[in-house]
Parts: structure tokens; sequence; C-alpha cells
């Protein structure tokens, strides 16, 4: 079986699916690598490093694509790249496949197996496949290394002759892997941080890292969705929560939004009333503007100045660093292929739970659920 790691093509994308570590375990698992030139140049991989633990460069993507039984990306494909795919082969890559119905058709017509890193289920066993989570944890640090240099202010507590210096005041909104992330290198820089969730279970992990938790009281589980993730709050919980975060927001430094919920456009959490109530030169970091952002001023990657608040809606913040998001991106790509792969039988035991999980095309049919109502939803 022959695997395609062909370069990323979209604008300010560094990361790259293979690294050679997992080309090398790629090889003694008995595949053949095809790996497209200069793919991992922006991850600090050159063709030599591929080439010196057994893979192949290939010179153009249509070579890699064409010649593949597999290909392994991190972005969704682009329509010229679906063009390029072989017919009756397989791929795998970050998919939201609710959100990009078309390119599930073109997978399904050209009878393409498809695999989402979005879809890999919640589960002990498939925690190393976690790739949204592994991007995710990077994403939220590196929101607070940017939010710090935006606010012109020092972070920690400083006591100096010139007088006292208080602590950067760090609001984040949303509890889960990126929020957990962002809070404890916020405590980390010596700011005064909090942070809020709609699942009160997360209140003792926001309090662990030394973080304040706001919380929304409610006699119901409004927001716990299924494995971990949030789902849709009433209208009666979303009107606690506006009142709880608006005196919150308005004496932040930095805001770091984190809400999203699967299949479905971000929470709106910032109200442009918010936002005027900040004072000037604060900042919101907004972690969801791939899916629209949970501000309501959010320009998706783009940072803007309004009123004197500034907004980044920064969507690839993992691919600003490139070497350790590429490191763990095709880490958890790997642990998915190795552990779904039957060497004796030379293909994918569909069966598998994590297999069948994270498939969304087979056989010339959408297999994801979800998938295929927002589909048949849509017509």
């Amino acid at each position: 079986m022959i695997l395609g790691i062909p370069k990323e093509i979209i604008e300010n994308e560094t990361r790259v699916a293979a690294i050679p570590a997992t080309v090398k375990q790629y090889i003694s698992a008995g595949f053949t690598v095809k790996v497209e030139q200069n793919a991992g140049a922006l991850s600090q991989i050159s063709d030599s490093d591929y080439k010196d633990v057994g893979a192949e460069i290939i010179s153009s993507a249509k070579e890699v694509f064409s010649g593949s039984d597999m290909i392994l990306k991190v972005n969704s494909p682009t329509i010229d790249e679906l063009k390029m795919i072989k017919d009756n082969s397989s791929y795998i890559s970050f998919f939201q496949t609710m959100k990009e119905i078309d390119k599930v058709k073109i997978l399904q017509s050209k009878n393409v197996t498809s695999y989402s890193m979005h879809l890999i289920p919640r589960t002990t066993l498939a925690q190393k496949m976690d790739a949204l989570s592994s991007q995710t944890n990077i994403a939220g640090y590196k929101a607070v290394l940017l939010g710090a240099c935006h606010i012109e202010k020092y972070m920690p507590l400083l006591m100096t002759a010139a007088g006292t210096i208080p602590p950067a005041k760090v609001l984040v909104l949303g509890a889960g892997v990126a929020g957990l992330s962002a809070i404890a290198t916020a405590k980390r820089l010596g700011a005064q941080v909090e942070a809020s969730d709609v699942r009160p279970e997360v209140k003792e992990q926001v309090e662990s890292l030394g973080a304040k938790f706001l919380e929304v009281k409610s006699d119901s589980d409004d927001g716990v969705g299924e494995g971990g993730y949030a789902k849709e709050t009433s209208d009666d919980y979303k009107k606690k929560q506006a009142d709880l975060l608006n005196e919150r927001i308005a004496i932040s430094d930095i805001v770091i939004t984190t809400a999203l919920i699967p299949g479905r456009p971000a929470p709106i959490l910032i109200t442009d009333e918010m936002v005027k109530s900040m004072n000037p030169g604060s900042v919101i970091m907004d972690l969801a503007a791939e899916n629209g952002g949970n501000c309501s001023l959010t320009n998706p990657d783009k940072i803007i100045n309004h009123d004197g608040v500034i907004i980044d809606g920064t969507i690839n913040l993992a691919g600003t660093m490139s070497v350790h998001s590429s490191q763990l991106f095709a880490k958890n790509v790997s642990a998915f292929i190795l552990h779904a792969y039957d060497k004796d039988k030379n293909k994918f035991n569909l069966d598998d739970e994590i297999v069948s999980g994270s498939m969304f095309t087979h056989n010339g049919q959408i297999v994801d659920e979800r998938t295929k109502n927002t589909i048949e939803g849509a017509s």
C-alpha cells in the first residue's frame, strides 16, 4: 500500500501530515511512502530527512495524488486536489464534513474511503489519535502569547521602585483542551485568570490550574453534550451567562474564547455591546473564528481594531508553531493508521470502532450519519 504525503497549499499553512519518525514507522509496517518535494520545508524538515528514512521524494502533487493508495493531509482537499485523488483510494485529514458538503459529494462520487480527524471518537483508546486536542492545545498556548503581545502591558504582578504593577486580567471562555491550555499558560506568565464554561464538571480542572471558575447557576444539564463536548444551551441559560460575563469582560485585559459546538456555527458569547464596554488596548483572542467566532465582531483570519479593542480572529494558530504541531499531528495520524491497518491482510479493519467512527465515505456511500443528515437536510 502506497501512502502519499502532498505539500499543503492553503495560504499560511506550515504543517505537514508526516514527519521522518512516522514515515519510518510506516515503512517498517510494510507501506511505501511518497512525499511531495518540499512538503516538510515549513516544518523544518528537508527532503533529505525523508529520504534518509526510506521515503520516495516526488516532484509534483499530481503524481503523489494519482500514484497513492491513501493520501495523508492536514487540511481538507481543495477542489483541484480532489480532481487529482485516485478513484477507489483512501484519504485522511482534518475535514469538517457537515460544512464541506460539496467536497464530501466529490469523494463519494470517486468511491474514495474518507476519514476525518475531526470525527475521531472521544474514547480512551483513541486518545493518542486525537488531533483536535493536540492542535487546540497548541492554539490555547499561542493565543495567550499573542494576546500578551497585543495588550502592551506586563502579565505578572511586579513590585518595582517606581511602584506596583498589577497583574493582567485574563478571562477564558470555554474550558476544553484549548481553554485549559490558555489558563495554564496565562497563569505561568503571572496573570490573574478567570474562566467560564457551560459544563459545571470542568470547575475542578479550572481551579486546579489556579484560575477562578465563573459558574452560571442552572438546575439542568444545559450545555453538557456527548463525548465531553458542549451543546447548545437554552435561552434562559444564555441570558444568565451574558449577565455574568458582561461584568467580567468589561474589566479584562485579554479575553480568550474557545467555545465550539460540533457541526454548528460557533455560539456568540461576546456581543457588540460587550466589546464597547471593554477598555481601549484590551484584546479578544477568538479561537472559534474558523466557525464564525464567539465574538459578534470577529473577522475570521483578520486582526481588527474596533474602537481601541483588538479582536484577533487568526484561524490557524497551531500552524504558527509548525515544528511541534506537525510532530503531534503526524503522530496522531500514524497512531490511527497503524491501529487500523492489518498487515497480514494488507487492508484496514473497517469493523474497528475507531476506524468506522472516523469514516464518512466508503463504497460510494456517505456512512457518517451526522454528515448524511446534514446533506439530506440541505437538499
